[in-house]
């Protein structure tokens, strides 16, 4: 053990030297925006904030009181790691009644969030240098975790031509005989693109081709959809694309639980499922207690509420769409699902991060720049906020931007 004198003169940094690996992930400069945003409303600055990731509604009461009452009956201590059964079971459930999916609880394991499961697989998947396909834009934790775990990453690249979704033809140029995992995202964050029945069929054609890639389909936006449309799994299109196939999904958006901390994958095979929930046993252990009592009642009982969240997120997507849309310079995307606007600014000159910055300085409206989202050609905008929050906030950007 070395003494006190013997360390006298040795820096910090050589004492906490960073790891490669930390080093290799990018600061997020998203929440330096978010940051800046909050210290000016901290001065007393009237600043609207289209930046939230998350809905801005409460979540329904029965689901709180379900989470009160396992907290009275004591249900306090450690669960299993992959989940009470009674949860696992309803997220069977839901997968049966929404997608026609047959899994067994053996198959789902609940972790902190749809974020937690997606580290979970890639974990428990990714070799050093294992390749993972990812739709570019993409939402910017995907790369950071394949980055940090040793993976490389192969962003397949989409614009506003392709309504910012692969094509078989992107699909089929970018994949190699050696890429591991294909990670799609659908509704999508930041574009809010929505993957049709026939679309997704285009790419499992694609697929078959390479019959040892791996799918993972997040699809934790799932309630949140527009025009009538209707969610599709690529895991319920087709059978041998479905056994190779990793869903995940969770509560946050859905249901306003994003405090709560629910997501969960659901495997192809109990084997796969058990090196998941071995990886996360390591890490976290199991998911809060209490908090699986709410998410089963979510499941069980939150179908409406999600639907009216959902109609009120699309007439905000429209209003939001057409002020956006009236601004000169400036071109949004219309989202089919999830609650943001990806808007392209390359009219302004500016790049992303300026345009978020001086948006922000100048106008007091603080948006999420596109750069970390892979194209700094656009903003993200959310509309989960009111709308006159939404009316007052594009009167601004408008009034900004004529003095450009």
């Amino acid at each position: 053990m070395p003494s006190a004198n013997s360390l006298k003169g040795m820096t910090n940094k050589f004492l906490f030297e960073i790891s490669k690996r930390a080093r290799s992930v990018q600061p997020s400069v998203t929440l330096a925006i978010s940051a800046k945003a909050k210290e000016m409303q901290a001065k007393g600055l009237n600043v609207i904030s289209l930046s939230a990731g998350e809905p801005d509604f409460d979540t329904p009461s029965y689901i709180k009181q379900a989470a009160i009452e396992a907290l009275q009956k004591g249900l306090t201590k450690y669960t299993p790691v992959n989940g009470i059964l009674e949860l696992r079971k309803a997220i069977c459930a839901k997968f049966k009644r929404d997608q026609g999916l047959d899994f067994t609880p053996e198959q789902i394991v609940v972790s902190t969030g749809a974020k937690h499961s997606i580290f979970n697989l890639l974990f428990a998947l990714l070799n050093e240098g294992d390749e993972v396909a990812i739709p570019s834009p993409y939402w910017l934790s995907y790369p950071e975790m394949v980055t940090v775990l040793g993976g490389t990453n192969l962003l397949l690249k989409t614009d506003e031509t392709t309504d910012f979704k692969l094509t078989p033809e992107i699909l089929k140029r970018g994949l190699q005989e050696h890429t591991k995992i294909l990670l799609l995202n659908s509704p999508s964050n930041p574009t809010g693109a929505v993957y049709s029945k026939e679309e997704l069929l285009g790419l499992v054609k694609i697929l078959k081709n390479f019959p040892r890639l791996i799918v993972i389909s997040d699809e934790i936006y799932e309630k949140l959809i527009f025009d009538h449309q209707k969610h599709y799994s690529i895991a319920q299109l087709d059978p041998e694309i479905a056994a190779r196939t990793l869903i995940v999904n969770g509560h946050s958006k859905a249901y306003a639980m994003t405090g709560w901390r629910l997501g969960y994958s659901a495997c192809p095979t109990q084997e796969l499922a058990r090196a998941v929930s071995s990886i996360q046993s390591h890490s976290t252990s199991n998911p809060v207690s209490f908090a699986q009592a709410g998410g089963m009642t979510a499941l069980e009982k939150g179908e409406e509420d999600a639907r009216k969240m959902c109609e009120v997120f699309e007439r905000r997507r429209q209003l939001l769409y057409e002020k956006i849309k009236a601004i000169p310079r400036l071109r949004p995307f219309m989202p089919g699902g999830a609650f943001y606007l990806f808007v392209n600014i390359a009219e302004t000159g500016m790049d992303s991060v300026s345009f978020s910055e001086k948006l922000l300085e100048e106008a007091h409206v603080a948006v999420v720049p596109g750069k970390p989202f892979g194209s700094d050609r656009h903003v993200r905008l959310s509309f989960a906020a009111s709308e006159a929050n939404l009316e007052e906030a594009s009167r601004r950007m408008a009034d900004w931007l004529k003095k450009k």
